[in-house]
């Protein structure tokens, strides 16, 4: 393979035709680019310069090297340039998290987007262990967790907080257990989990979700207040999900007298030096969380 510094100090020369301007251009003496073109010479194993006096010619191979080499050369410069270029708002950023979270995030990224017409944000709406799985896969950039990993390479840093609240057809005035228990329960993949903390810390009579009766089930986070506000049952979401329901008239959230909440953890891979254009996401969700 041809020595890329060799190859510089011969299309420099040829640029300026004169070996003592290319040692200046270079930084070097002129027997170091002598040396340089000999070198160069004894590796292709063919004479580049023909010699006369303090002048010289090209020969073909020279001609040769000079087309193709000033090709390489500028292409080596574009990849150094690209390897080493690190804009703080262009290129892809990848992100994970569970959905209500998402479903606040999402728009508010993509305002940051059109701001930014270089950055490309991939978003991905999966559970706590999925984000946490893909983070030590190097398969995202950002995860928001509602629980602290448990994975050693994973990091985390606790930024904020989701209220869970009850949610009811907005017909229903009621919110007692006797009440819930007349109306059944729309389960969704975290469904039991925050029914145990909500309803745990509210009613002295829950012991456990499979005490309320089954309505329905969805796995989609934007369609699980669908059944709720048709009157088919109630559930118990996380804020920032229900407050992306759009048709709110058709719902009554209730915080209930023990306010319960989720920590919202920022996680990346531990020990990884993060691009500028992810810590400025990351410093952006910040900022809305």
């Amino acid at each position: 393979m041809i020595n890329p510094i060799w190859l510089r100090s011969f299309c420099t020369l040829v640029e300026l035709g004169h070996f003592t301007r290319t040692a200046e251009r270079l930084y070097m003496t002129q027997s170091g680019v002598s040396q340089h073109i000999r070198k160069l010479e004894e590796q292709l194993d063919t004479l580049l310069l023909v010699r006369e006096g303090k002048q010289f010619s090209l020969t073909d191979a020279g001609h040769k090297l000079y087309q193709q080499g000033q090709t390489v050369l500028l292409a080596l410069e574009q990849l150094q340039q690209t390897v080493t270029l690190d804009p703080p708002f262009a290129g892809l950023v990848r992100l994970m998290s569970p959905g209500s979270i998402g479903l606040k995030l999402y728009a508010e990224l993509l305002d940051l987007q059109l701001e930014h017409d270089q950055l490309t944000l991939d978003y991905r709406f999966t559970s706590n262990a999925g984000v946490e799985e893909a983070i030590s896969r190097f398969d995202t950039d950002i995860g928001l967790m509602t629980r602290k990993p448990t994975l050693p390479e994973v990091y985390s840093q606790l930024i904020g907080e989701e209220q869970l609240l009850l949610v009811l057809p907005a017909k229903h005035k009621s919110s007692s257990w006797e009440a819930l228990q007349a109306l059944g329960f729309i389960d969704h993949p975290d469904g039991a989990h925050h029914a145990n903390l909500l309803l745990g810390a509210n009613y002295s009579e829950y012991q456990h979700s499979g005490q309320l009766p089954s309505k329905g089930f969805s796995n989609q986070i934007s369609l699980i207040l669908e059944p709720v506000s048709r009157g088919l049952g109630f559930t118990v979401l996380p804020a920032y999900a229900v407050e992306a329901f759009a048709r709110q008239d058709l719902i009554r959230a209730y915080a209930l007298d023990v306010a319960v909440s989720e920590p919202l953890y920022l996680c990346y891979r531990r020990q990884s030096a993060l691009p500028k254009r992810v810590s400025s996401v990351i410093g952006v969700i910040k900022t809305l969380l």
